[in-house]
C-alpha cells in the first residue's frame, strides 16, 4: 500500500510517499534518490529513542552514514539557540553542501529542521519523515520552515523545500492518542476550508480513523497531502491562495500561546475554526449552521471548541496583533462562507473579534 504525489513547482518539485511500511525501507529509498552520502537526522529525545537508532542502521545498510542530533521535544525548543547548537554539530562533525539533514519526528523538528537546511551553508538539501499525523497531513509538506520568538510563533523563518517526504502510516501506532487527536484538528481543516466531501468522508470514517486503521489512514492522509500539495503548487510564498491554510490559525496560534504553549498545537486550530466560525456567523458571511457542523465533527474527534476561560483575553489581543498574517495593523481572517469554502478578509470588527475571544469568559 504506496502511493506518491508529486509537488510540482518546477525545478524544486518533490515527491510525498505515502504508505505502510516505508519507514522500514527509508535507506534504500534514500540511496536510489542519491541526494547525499551523509545525513544528520535531527530528532527530538523522545522519537530519537524509538526510531533513531533503528534509523541508522537502516542508512548504514544502505551504505549511507547518518548522524543523530537530537534536541530536548516540545515547542520550547523551536527556538534560534536550539538552530544554533544544532548548526555548531554540523560543523563540527564536518558538514558541507554535499550533505543533507533529515528531519525524524513531528512539526517542531520538521520546522526546526527545514530552517537549519535553509541557513546551513546558505542551502544544503534535506528530507522530511514525519512521525506525527500533523506533520504527516501538514506541516512536512510546503516548505514553510522556522522558530518562535517570545512575541509569537514562527516569526523566523524562510521557504524552503524538501527534496522528498516518506510518510508511513505505522508510525502513528507509536504516537501518544492526544498528538494523534491534535492532528486531526489539521485533518478537519483540509475539509472545512477546501473539500466539502472530505468534511462528510471524515464524519463517515470515524471509527475507523479512531481505530488507526490504515484502510481510512492512509487515503486520509493522502487527501490532505493532495490537496495541500495543490495550493502550494499555485501559491508557493502564501501570496494569496496559500492563506487560506491559515484556516483557524490565527486565533488558534493565539490562543496557543497565550496558554504559554501549554495547550497542544493541533487543540488550539480547533479552538481557533470554531471561532473563526462563529465570527463568520456574526458579520453574516455563514449560517449559524456552518459553525454547528464544524464544532460537532470536532466534537467527535475529541477536541475542544471553546477559548479556555482561564486565557487572559487581553494577552490573546496582543498575541493576534504580531500575528504573521497581520498587514498594516489590520488583522487578516480566513473566513468559512459554508462547508468547504472559504474567504480572506481584514473587514472584520473590533467588537465581533472582541465577542468571540470573549466568550465563555466570566469574568474577563
Amino acid at each position: 500500500m504506496e502511493q506518491t504525489i508529486q509537488v510540482g513547482l518546477d525545478e524544486r518539485s518533490y515527491p510525498i510517499v505515502i504508505g505502510t511500511g516505508i519507514f522500514r525501507r527509508i535507506g534504500t529509498m534514500l540511496h536510489a534518490a542519491g541526494l547525499a552520502k551523509r545525513y544528520a537526522i535531527i530528532s527530538d529525545d523522545r522519537v530519537a529513542s524509538l526510531y533513531g537508532r533503528q534509523l541508522q542502521e537502516m542508512l548504514h545498510q544502505a551504505d549511507l552514514v547518518g548522524e543523530l542530533l537530537t534536541f530536548p521535544h516540545g515547542e520550547a525548543s523551536k527556538r534560534l539557540d536550539t538552530i544554533e547548537q544544532l548548526a555548531s554539530r554540523l560543523a563540527a562533525c564536518g558538514f558541507d553542501r554535499k550533505d543533507g539533514l533529515i528531519a525524524l519526528g513531528g512539526g517542531v523538528t520538521g520546522d526546526m529542521t527545514g530552517f537549519l537546511a535553509a541557513i546551513y551553508m546558505r542551502g544544503i538539501p534535506f528530507v522530511q519523515i514525519p512521525t506525527s499525523l500533523l506533520a504527516q497531513v501538514d506541516s512536512s509538506v510546503g516548505g514553510k520552515t522556522g522558530v518562535d520568538l517570545p512575541q509569537g510563533k514562527n516569526l523566523l523563518g524562510a521557504f524552503y523545500q524538501p527534496r522528498a517526504v516518506f510518510i508511513d502510516a505505522e508510525v502513528l501506532r507509536t504516537l501518544p492518542r492526544e498528538e494523534f487527536l491534535g492532528g486531526m484538528a489539521e485533518v478537519i481543516k483540509y475539509g472545512a476550508s477546501i473539500d466539502a466531501e472530505f468534511f462528510a468522508w471524515l464524519d463517515r470514517q470515524r471509527e475507523a480513523i479512531l481505530a488507526l486503521d490504515p484502510s481510512a489512514l492512509v487515503p486520509m492522509i493522502r487527501r490532505c497531502c493532495e490537496l495541500k500539495a495543490k495550493v502550494v503548487e499555485q501559491d508557493e510564498r502564501e501570496g494569496g491562495l496559500r492563506r487560506i491554510l491559515n484556516f483557524g490559525h490565527t486565533i488558534g496560534h493565539a490562543v496557543e500561546a497565550a496558554s504559554g504553549y501549554r495547550l497542544m498545537h493541533g487543540r488550539a486550530v480547533a479552538i481557533g475554526m470554531r471561532a473563526v466560525a462563529e465570527l463568520a456567523a456574526r458579520t453574516g458571511m455563514a449560517d449559524p449552521s456552518v459553525a454547528d457542523s464544524i464544532a460537532r465533527l470536532l466534537r467527535a474527534y475529541h477536541l475542544p471548541t471553546d477559548i479556555p476561560p482561564e486565557l487572559d483575553r487581553a494577552a490573546l489581543r496582543s498575541y493576534l496583533s504580531v500575528d504573521k498574517k497581520t498587514v498594516g495593523g489590520r488583522i487578516f481572517f480566513v473566513l468559512p462562507e459554508q462547508i468547504g469554502r472559504v474567504s480572506i478578509t481584514d473587514r472584520v470588527e473590533e467588537a465581533d473579534i472582541d465577542a468571540v475571544l470573549n466568550a465563555g469568559c466570566h469574568p474577563c
